[in-house]
């Protein structure tokens, strides 16, 4: 029986403060609290509340024959604390029917599996534990920060535990294969490794509210048939959260249609399951090589938009520069900021690769703008790291010298 897994990447970013409003070496506080809080309750309210009750209520019909697997960043956990703790409130109550699964990834969103693997095996430590303390699950699968993905990555993952991997289906690493079978790791080929079928999840993020669209309007039925029709066991739809109520508004209908999906899949003789179970249900039908990173996004499914030029790669290595000083600190205050100074929005934002000087969804008027930004508050971070560490070596320098006095 063909498997349909549904995955929603549930991604808060902290914001920083524009550089107009920040002074160094004067304000410390580096998020932007009314931006992150306007942020995170219009998202509260028009997607995670409504469609956390829908999904809650699709549960309660449907029984075990409805399941979806969830992917939620440590940061995001933060925010939602913060600004809106209803919305984490009703992700337990999902979590309490057991027919919910809670992903594996990096605490931060962040592209340390690209750079430095001890932070990274830090980082998914932190998440496992964070999602165990919130949400009373253990994560056994894994979904790296916008699904990037590597044979070494896949490697470091399968050595924390993880034996399942969700990654993007890119095409130039599956050639003529289809996404929707397990494949294994290339180094360790007990790990199994899930794919997302892009093309069935962008046409709800991307297509679901285009009236241009030549499927317009995109029906319950009409999806299942595509799924149904199909290559493969498991059909693997990961999206982002803010498709259902914010790129897609409620207007459009898509409310209307995950409530109606499973009545369409189970009609084809289909079924729901999670990441790790359908892939517990799957043999590999091979292997799966990725010696180069790929990701989820934009067309080429690589690094590029975080690392794609000089201004990102500038940013990027000074911030992981400052690795050493901040373990040897050892501050929870500057652990927190070091873990929101890692998120990838911050070099997604310097990307400038697309037309025009704008990227969407950016807060900023440039590439060259946020890079300014950012380095603005990094450098000021920097200067209070070096600071805070001078003053540690003298307490601890007066502290051995009264030591020795007695």
């Amino acid at each position: 029986m063909k498997t349909v897994c549904l995955n929603f990447q549930v991604c808060l970013p902290a914001l920083l403060k524009r550089y107009r409003f920040f002074s160094m070496g004067l304000d410390h506080n580096y998020l932007d609290d009314t931006a992150n809080r306007y942020a995170t309750q219009r998202a509260a309210r028009l997607c995670y509340l409504p469609m956390n009750a829908l999904l809650q209520s699709l549960i309660e019909e449907n029984g075990d024959k409805f399941k979806v697997s969830f992917t939620i960043d440590g940061i995001t956990i933060e925010q939602l604390r913060e600004h809106a703790p209803e919305v984490l409130e009703s992700f337990r109550a999902l979590a309490k029917t057991g027919k919910v699964e809670f992903l594996g990834t990096t605490y931060s969103h962040s592209l340390a599996s690209l750079t430095d693997k001890s932070e990274f095996e830090k980082q998914v430590e932190m998440q496992k534990k964070a999602i165990k303390k919130e949400f009373g699950v253990t994560t056994t699968a894994f979904c790296n920060t916008d699904m990037i993905y590597s044979d070494g990555i896949g490697e470091m993952t399968a050595d924390m535990g993880y034996n399942t991997i969700l990654t993007e289906g890119a095409r130039h690493i599956l050639g003529w294969k289809s996404p929707n079978y397990v494949y294994a790791g290339a180094i360790n080929q007990r790990q199994k490794v899930m794919l997302r079928n892009y093309k069935l999840s962008d046409d709800l993020t991307f297509k679901f509210s285009c009236k241009e669209w030549n499927e317009y309007p995109l029906t319950a039925d009409k999806y299942a048939e595509w799924i149904e029709g199909s290559t493969g066991e498991t059909v693997n739809i990961s999206v982002d959260y803010s498709t259902f109520g914010i790129a897609n508004e409620a207007p459009s209908g898509i409310f209307e249609f995950v409530k109606a999906l499973p009545a369409a899949i189970f009609a084809r003789g289909m079924e729901f399951d999670t990441i790790s179970s359908s892939a517990d249900k799957n043999q590999p039908i091979g292997v799966l090589s990725c010696p180069y990173p790929i990701s989820w996004t934009d067309e080429e499914r690589d690094t590029t938009a975080w690392l794609g030029n000089e201004l990102q790669t500038e940013a990027f290595n000074k911030l992981y520069a400052l690795k050493a000083k901040v373990t040897k600190l050892n501050s929870p205050d500057f652990n927190y900021v070091w873990s929101f100074m890692q998120q990838s929005g911050n070099f997604y934002n310097m990307a400038s690769k697309w037309l025009g000087s704008r990227q969407s969804g950016s807060a900023f008027d440039s590439s060259y703008d946020a890079f300014i930004n950012y380095m603005n508050i990094l450098s000021d971070f920097s200067l209070e790291l070096d600071a805070q560490l001078a003053a540690k070596a003298k307490k601890t320098t007066r502290t051995k010298k009264a030591a020795a006095e007695k």
